[in-house]
């Protein structure tokens, strides 16, 4: 079960998603379902199509299947999410 607390072991694919803030201006806003996610890049799933979002200066809001809402920083999932899932979370 995913949880604010583990959410950075957690697959994030299917999740919805908010783009709170973004290097570029214009990607602010962005909301819908993740469909795909990059070492570098997270693809989110619009209304109007697909729009590709870097991590690294990000900042994203997403939904829990409970509902909970957690704000991820972009530099902190930055990396293969296969190799996320593995690695120890620092406290």
């Amino acid at each position: 079960m995913i949880t604010p607390e583990n959410v950075l072991r957690h697959e994030l694919i299917g999740l919805n998603v908010l783009v709170v803030h973004a290097t570029n201006p214009a990607q602010e806003g962005i909301t819908g379902l993740i469909t795909d996610e990059t070492r570098n890049m997270i693809t989110i799933q619009t209304p109007v199509g697909l729009k590709h979002v870097p991590k690294k200066h990000s900042i994203f809001r997403v939904t829990l299947p409970d509902r909970v809402q957690v704000e991820l920083s972009g530099s902190t999932i930055i990396g293969r999410p296969e190799k996320r899932i593995t690695m120890r979370i620092k406290k």
